[in-house]
């Protein structure tokens, strides 16, 4: 640990470390693997370190990845004025990234990012989205179901519903059937994401519409919400499943990619076809930074209606930095590679 010179720590939760976990607490080797392929950023983001460690060098910073494991001793002995901590991929369930920015705050170290007790909301939904909801934001109501058994009824809905794990990763649904049109398939769906996933699901009215997001890195401290990029992810179906997550990311997108048939979703700025959505969108994530404290670096994800209607969909903390939206906001929005931004952000942290 460089003490003389100002340090970017990256904290990180290596999927193979979580799946060791998953399995020695009784999960199937098959469910491990998915649960475990949310961290593919992980993954995805170690073989470019070195570039990492070289573009810090260019601000006369030291880098150093940490994994999540080891994260309690280093960040003990961090510098307090010299070092920032940046935390790569969050969780409080499956997951133990959350406590990375605690261990930073109980250290007296800066952190990149939002306050610890954020990331511990965005990874329950339905809590999140109960807070979003009294902020007046336009997201979804819920129902909560565990196991085949309601603890919140659903509201009612003509379009049918959406039927999701209330704290597993990130994702807007695991199955083709995730959308259903009747309430004890919803329940059905319950049981088995239980059996699955050990965990509880949100169930809201289906909205329709293309799904979009917004991502913001804060290169500058007094970066503002002129920086938000928004764009239409279009990857061909109406919500991503845990196949198609697992085919993008992780050793499995690495495959995909060397076979030659890796395909990126197509990424289109909502401004160019509707600016009024668009607009939207950008008063909705003032609202997030404003009133609930988002910062530094976040993503959103919305559904948006071809007559502008926007819907909240949930909010990310540790977005998925080196997936190809995050990249794509990098280098349109500040004309970076991943690893030139993020450096630059530490160290304008660090100098200010």
């Amino acid at each position: 640990m460089p003490h003389n010179k100002p340090t970017l720590i990256l904290v990180h939760e290596p999927e193979k470390a979580c799946f060791d976990r998953l399995v020695a607490e009784g999960f199937a080797a098959e469910r491990a693997i998915e649960i475990s392929s949310y961290l593919a950023q992980s993954t995805d983001l170690a073989p470019e370190f070195g570039q990492l460690a070289a573009a810090c060098e260019k601000h006369d910073l030291a880098f150093i990845a940490v994994e999540l494991d080891g994260a309690a001793e280093i960040l003990a002995k961090a510098d307090r004025v010299q070092t920032v901590v940046w935390t790569l991929t969050d969780g409080i369930a499956y997951f133990r990234g959350g406590a990375a920015p605690a261990l930073a705050r109980l250290n007296g170290l800066r952190t990149i990012g939002v306050d610890d007790a954020l990331f511990a909301l965005c990874q329950d939904k339905f809590r999140s989205g109960a807070v979003l909801g009294t902020l007046g934001l336009p997201v979804p109501q819920a129902g909560l179901a565990r196991n085949g058994e309601w603890l919140v009824a659903p509201p009612a809905s003509s379009a049918g519903w959406f039927v999701k794990p209330n704290r597993l990763g990130a994702k807007i649904g695991i199955w083709p059937d995730s959308r259903c049109h009747d309430l004890g398939h919803a329940l059905e769906l319950s049981l088995r994401v239980f059996a699955h996933y050990r965990d509880d699901v949100v169930v809201q009215p289906y909205v329709a519409g293309r799904n979009a997001r917004a991502s913001f890195l804060g290169l500058k401290p007094d970066t503002g919400i002129e920086a938000l990029g928004v764009a239409f992810v279009d990857s061909g179906g109406d919500f991503q499943t845990m196949a198609d997550s697992m085919a993008l990311y992780g050793d499995t997108g690495q495959a995909a990619k060397a076979a030659g048939t890796y395909a990126e979703p197509e990424l289109e700025a909502v401004g160019a076809s509707q600016p009024e959505a668009d607009r939207k969108i950008g008063a909705i994530a003032q609202k997030l930074m404003r009133a609930l404290g988002l910062r530094d670096v976040f993503s959103v994800d919305f559904r948006v209606e071809a007559d502008d209607t926007v819907h909240l969909i949930e909010f990310e903390v540790c977005p998925g930095l080196p997936c190809f939206d995050f990249r794509d906001y990098c280098r349109r929005q500040w004309g970076m590679s991943l690893a030139d931004a993020m450096a630059e952000t530490a160290a304008n942290r660090l100098t200010t």
